[in-house]
């Protein structure tokens, strides 16, 4: 029986650990300025999308107003961002 609740309580961390969210996400906003192809390049360029996911982020900023494009630490996302705004596109890390 002492067997069995250790084995439920390590279940019950493990799916804990994996169900937590990102630290911070970069947040790229819908415009009436910027080509979809631009937003799909600067999204493989700065975020390492494949050109799929970055065509998928771009429709998504289109039709909802926002997408968040890339997950991590504040560390990682900084200068991702940076070079995002850089290229025109409005974006901040959340």
């Amino acid at each position: 029986m002492i067997l069995s609740q250790t084995k439920e309580k390590v279940k019950e961390k493990s799916v804990t650990k994996t169900e937590s969210k990102p630290e911070h996400e970069i947040v790229v906003f819908n415009d009436e300025v910027n080509t979809f192809d631009h937003v799909i390049e600067t999204l493989i360029d700065t975020c390492d999308h494949s050109p799929t996911q970055a065509e998928q982020c771009t429709i998504l900023i289109h039709y909802k107003g926002k997408c968040a494009v890339k997950s991590g630490s504040y560390n990682d996302l900084k200068p991702r961002c940076l070079k995002i705004l850089e290229a025109g596109i409005s974006a901040e890390i959340v």
